[in-house]
C-alpha cells in the first residue's frame, strides 16, 4: 500500500466523523462564541471543512501562501457539506495518484514573504492535514456541546448516544 493509500484509509475513517459533526452545525448560530477570543461557530465549521482541501495542497503544491487567503461563504449546513463533499473527494482523487516520493519533498506554509514553517510534506500531511483537522473537530465538538447540539461518536459512542444513555440508566 502507497504513502497516499494508507493516508487516505486514515482519512476516509476521520471523515466520516467529520461529516456528522458538520452535519450537526446550526447554522442559525453561526455567530456563537464561548469566548471572545473564540471563532464563530460559522467559521469553525467553515474551518474544519477546508482544512481538507490541504491534502491537495500538500500534495501538489511545494507551498501554502495564506496572505490572500478567503474563507468560503458558506450559509447552510448544506452547503457546508456539499462543500466538505467536494473537497473530499479531491482529496481522494489525489491521494490515490501521489507518488511516494512527493511525501518526501519539502512544503512550506507562509504568509507573503514570511515562511512560517517548512517540513517534509510527510509530516505535513499527518501534523497539518490530519493532526490539525483532529483538533478542530473536537473543538467544534465543544461549541455544540454549549449549544446543547447533541456531538456525535468519534471513536466510541459520545453521552448523547442512545446506548452510553441507556447503559447509564440500568447503572
Amino acid at each position: 500500500m502507497s504513502i497516499g493509500q494508507t493516508f487516505l484509509s486514515e482519512l476516509l475513517l476521520e471523515s466520516e466523523v467529520t461529516r456528522k459533526y458538520l452535519a450537526s452545525v446550526s447554522f442559525e448560530k453561526k455567530d456563537f462564541k464561548p469566548t471572545e477570543r473564540s471563532e464563530t461557530l460559522g467559521r469553525l465549521a467553515i474551518h474544519v471543512a477546508e482544512i481538507t482541501a490541504w491534502w491537495t495542497a500538500c500534495i501538489k503544491k511545494d507551498k501554502l501562501d495564506f496572505i490572500d487567503f478567503e474563507p468560503a461563504n458558506i450559509q447552510s449546513t448544506a452547503a457546508l457539506l456539499i462543500y466538505f463533499d467536494d473537497l473530499l473527494a479531491k482529496a481522494k482523487k489525489d491521494l490515490l495518484a501521489v507518488k511516494d516520493a512527493e511525501f518526501e519533498k519539502e512544503w512550506s506554509m507562509t504568509y507573503g514573504e514570511e515562511i512560517l514553517f517548512t517540513l517534509p510534506k510527510k509530516q505535513v500531511a499527518r501534523i497539518f492535514c490530519m493532526n490539525h483537522l483532529i483538533h478542530h473537530r473536537a473543538q467544534l465538538g465543544v461549541y455544540l456541546r454549549l449549544l446543547n447540539i447533541p456531538v456525535p461518536a468519534s471513536y466510541g459512542p459520545s453521552a448523547d448516544d442512545e446506548k452510553v444513555n441507556l447503559i447509564k440508566r440500568i447503572f
